[in-house]
């Protein structure tokens, strides 16, 4: 009886503490849609619980793949080019045992992928959510699983023949690789298990106050192009400014929560990106151009101002470029292909176009 008293006072202290809180802060936030939810609950489990029905073929994959993966991993995904390999190091012994026995021996000089990943639901989950990288989330159910399937099949993990689909996918989750390669022997999984590190935890005269501090070498600055100009639609926004030096102001632990950027070290605030006049250069963001495009500098493709200076003086430039950019490229710039943006609206093509031909001004 005493239990239950006590149970229904925690009960109506805690009703009062939300009604207390209401009333200091009305109206803010609410409860999450139905849709809202549904929009970002997209994950699938190793068990493949969220996973959707359907299926796709080789076939299909094969042709999603030279369409729209093709460019940055590579015709057999070999490339080494923009991103490490995806295929390659595993043998059917190894889908035999489910360990990568190059992983143990060493014969195999860099990690690839297939090598690693122990379940077949990490690769369905992330090309869904992440892939192609200039359109995510813009892929079909149906090419999901085509892609899926395609990786698998030059892994020779299944059969040129092959339909991955929602009822046999448990199937072929028992040949993957390194499915046996997991561990739960560690302090992310189990609070017993083995920590990642060994630092001891500070008991008695601990610092009142520690500095935030991220290091970004200065050989590696600005390597790829401006961070700042490389965001994607999706996901969380921060990037520094990497063509100036970093700020030299510490921030103490105390301000932590004011903290947006870590940058090489230092603590820095937000760099304001200036917003493009042209309204091309507003689509150059909005459709991902910049993830492969510096505005004055190669990323993985030539920098917008570099386009510029190729096409000055050609009267016909427009119409090459929109061709280009519509269907896809290579051979102009190096040896990595330009994808198709066949997704993108003619319009906005033309828009982009005609701003990077006047000189990608921002």
């Amino acid at each position: 009886m005493s239990r239950c008293i006590k149970t229904v006072a925690a009960v109506s202290l805690l009703l009062m503490s939300t009604l207390v809180h209401a009333q200091r802060f009305p109206n803010v936030g609410r409860p999450a849609t139905e849709q809202e939810i549904a929009a970002w609950d997209i994950d699938v489990r190793p068990d493949f619980k969220g996973l959707p029905k359907g299926s796709g073929t080789v076939a299909k994959g094969m042709q999603v793949w030279e369409g729209k993966c093709a460019s940055c991993h590579g015709t057999f995904g070999e490339s080494n080019e923009v991103f490490t390999p995806i295929v390659g190091g595993t043998t059917k012994e190894d889908s035999k045992t489910g360990r990568v026995a190059a992983l143990a021996d060493g014969r195999q000089p860099q990690r690839t992928t297939l090598m690693k990943v122990p379940t077949v639901s990490t690769l369905w989950d992330y090309i869904n959510r992440a892939m192609p990288w200039t359109a995510p989330k813009s892929l079909t159910t149906e090419e999901v699983y085509g892609v899926t399937a395609y990786i698998l099949n030059m892994a020779e993990i299944v059969p040129d023949d092959f339909t991955l689909s929602h009822e046999n996918i448990e199937q072929v989750q028992r040949q993957m690789p390194n499915r046996n390669g997991m561990t739960t022997s560690h302090g992310m999984w189990e609070l017993k298990g083995k920590p990642d590190v060994h630092n001891v935890a500070c008991m008695k005269d601990c610092p009142t106050e520690a500095t935030v501090r991220s290091v970004l070498p200065d050989a590696a600055r600005n390597a790829h192009g401006n961070i700042a100009q490389q965001n994607r639609p999706f996901g969380a926004v921060r990037g520094t400014d990497t063509s100036k030096p970093p700020v030299t102001a510490a921030v103490s632990s105390g301000r932590r929560n004011e903290l947006a950027v870590l940058d090489a070290g230092q603590a820095r605030t937000p760099v304001a990106v200036a917003a493009p006049t042209a309204t091309g250069g507003a689509l150059a963001k909005q459709h991902s151009c910049v993830a492969c495009h510096g505005a004055t500098n190669k990323i993985v493709g030539p920098g917008f101002t570099e386009i510029a200076a190729k096409y000055k003086g050609d009267p016909a430039a427009e119409s090459r470029l929109f061709d280009k950019v519509k269907n896809g490229a290579s051979g102009t710039w190096g040896p990595i292909p330009m994808p198709a943006q066949s997704h993108v609206k003619d319009d906005d093509i033309k828009a982009i176009v005609t701003w990077i031909v006047g000189g990608a001004k921002q």
